[in-house]
């Protein structure tokens, strides 16, 4: 079995092997054969399916951190928002592992452990090659990244 087609880890994971999948949608509307590289996630869902139905999240006071695809999804990329990172969390008994990605960087913690993995997703889709050592100034942003997005836990403690 290769589910994962060649990406790092499987499902439950926050490698690119447990969390990229494609997403192919029709519909009136929509634009036919188009392939987009647009990064979004599971919170994107519901103001997409919202939008596409009419409806206005902000007139019911529901308030997502996702955003509509309905512009990349009718080929109307430049209207497109997009977020300024995309954030994951696993928990498995007691340990928590975190994952970042912003543009071409993908950034990894594990609970107790002081480093970070960084890889560039354009240049290595498999995360097989930890450039941490080379950009100890991302790391630092995403240390603070990693603390801002994640509400603490007494079950799931990251350090």
């Amino acid at each position: 079995m290769n589910s994962a087609g060649g990406l790092r880890g499987a499902k439950r994971d926050v490698y690119e092997g447990g969390i990229r999948v494609p997403f192919i949608v029709a519909g009136p509307g929509i634009q036919s054969g188009t392939v987009s590289g647009h990064i979004s996630g599971f919170p994107d869902i519901m103001p997409t399916l919202a939008a596409y139905a009419g409806i206005n999240l902000q007139a019911h006071n529901i308030k997502t951190e996702g955003i509509s695809l309905i512009p990349v999804l009718s080929g109307d990329v430049q209207n497109q928002k997009t977020h300024d990172y995309l954030y994951w969390e696993f928990q498995e008994g007691k340990q928590a592992v975190q994952a970042i990605r912003q543009g071409k960087w993908k950034a990894v913690r594990h609970a107790g452990s002081k480093t970070i993995e960084l890889y560039d997703l354009e240049n290595d889709r498999s995360e097989q090659q930890n450039l941490a050592d080379k950009h100890p100034e991302l790391i630092s942003k995403f240390l603070n990244k990693f603390k801002k997005a994640r509400t603490p836990n007494p079950y799931w403690k990251m350090d």
